[in-house]
């Protein structure tokens, strides 16, 4: 009988410290049966991403991209190579693996690179021999054979795509919660864990501030049907299914709140009301590698006018000095920015079918004395750009506003 494979990933909180891992390779090789093979995906342990960002933006305030993926990628490859040595000692014969040995080959787009082939034999010969493959996520290598990693949360990425490419059975991503929650339960107490959602609703739910997965992985899981099971790393209970779609969707209007505290606004004052000049301030700014999400533009009646935007606080600097630049080249007025914004987010698939949702929104936030700075919004969205102080509340109220603690 010919096995299936199953494709795992576990985040850095399922490998954290040394007992997690023992803990995860337990759980590996309970799951290792006659009838499949495995391939593991995980991240770096813990915090250690974060560490060694940090470390770099204490040597400067713009490393340079090709370097951060040299250091970046190497928090999966520890990470990886331990959970295959605790393996090994359970009995299970296991290899660990890098992005570049199992042939991820990407663009050449430092820190954010995109995946356009894998190769999977090398991958293919060990699980012949019947060893757990292990995979260092988040990572592969450019044409140029440059280490290239996939962007924040790109472990998720690099087991969808292993999935893909392996034609897995299913992909199942293990994490600290127990599924996709209606928003989070350190925020909300009454936060209800969602059994299934479409993948159009999670990919939202992901690039508005949910933190469980990375919005590009459920964008390639949608696109070749790959249905992924979120779930615990600590508990043997059934988690979230993403999926195509979802019978009674209508019923439902909005199936989230989120939250999110990484963007900053940037503000050009006094901007000449002339055609063309968008334009200018947004190459300008695109040149630097930030990408701009929401723009607001305020009404000219003095044939000046304000336009603000966000980016990711990350990009601040890179893209200030580049407003400041342009700013000036198009004698504009002052460049302002904010750091203590947060992007408060509702998201339903049953949004498209249901009037009055942005109402009660607007309502209720008026209501709790919260004011909105900027607005966005897509067919499955809303989004408010608010204060980062009010932004707990604002996720308190309107979860209790869209009876989110009811949801089954």
């Amino acid at each position: 009988m010919k096995k299936h494979i199953v494709v795992q990933k576990y985040g850095g909180s399922s490998v954290a410290n040394i007992d997690r891992i023992k803990t995860v390779a337990k759980r590996i090789v309970d799951s290792k049966t006659t009838n499949n093979h495995l391939v593991v995906v995980v991240s770096a342990l813990g915090d250690t991403t974060d560490e060694l960002e940090e470390m770099a933006f204490s040597i400067t305030k713009t490393p340079p991209e090709r370097e951060m993926d040299m250091l970046m990628s190497t928090g999966e490859q520890i990470s990886c190579a331990l959970l295959a040595m605790a393996i090994k000692t359970m009995g299970r014969d296991a290899i660990s693996l890098t992005g570049q040995q199992v042939g991820i080959q990407t663009d050449k787009a430092h820190t954010r690179a995109r995946i356009h082939t894998i190769c999977g034999q090398r991958i293919r010969k060990a699980l012949s021999k019947n060893q757990i493959v292990i995979v260092a996520g988040f990572q592969g290598v450019s044409l140029e054979q440059e280490i290239t990693t996939l962007g924040r949360g790109g472990s998720d990425l690099t087991a969808v795509a292993l999935a893909q490419a392996l034609k897995a059975k299913v992909c199942e991503i293990y994490t600290d919660v127990k599924g996709i929650y209606t928003t989070d339960p350190r925020i909300v107490k009454q936060a209800r864990k969602i059994k299934t959602i479409t993948f159009d609703e999670m990919m939202e739910m992901a690039s508005l501030g949910a933190q469980v997965m990375q919005a590009r992985s459920i964008e390639v899981a949608k696109k070749f049907n790959i249905p992924i099971h979120v779930r615990s790393s600590f508990s043997k209970e059934e988690g979230t299914m993403i999926v195509k779609n979802k019978e009674k969707l209508e019923e439902i209007a909005v199936r989230g709140v989120t939250r999110n505290k990484s963007e900053a606004k940037i503000t050009i004052c006094a901007v000449p009301d002339q055609p063309g000049i968008a334009a200018k301030i947004f190459s300008a700014v695109s040149q630097t590698g930030a990408n701009v999400d929401i723009i607001v533009q305020n009404i000219s009646h003095t044939r000046h006018t304000d336009i603000s935007f966000t980016v990711l606080k990350k990009d601040i600097h890179k893209a200030l000095t580049a407003a400041k630049k342009i700013a000036e080249k198009i004698k504009a007025g002052d460049v302002l920015h904010e750091d203590d914004i947060a992007r408060v987010s509702i998201v339903g698939s049953g949004m498209r079918s249901h009037t009055g949702i942005a109402a009660l929104m607007f309502q209720t936030l008026a209501k709790n004395k919260i004011n909105i700075d900027m607005i966005s919004t897509s067919e499955i969205s809303i989004s408010c750009i608010i204060s980062s102080e009010q932004s707990d509340k604002a996720v308190q109220v309107l979860h209790k506003a869209f009876n989110l603690d009811k949801i089954k």
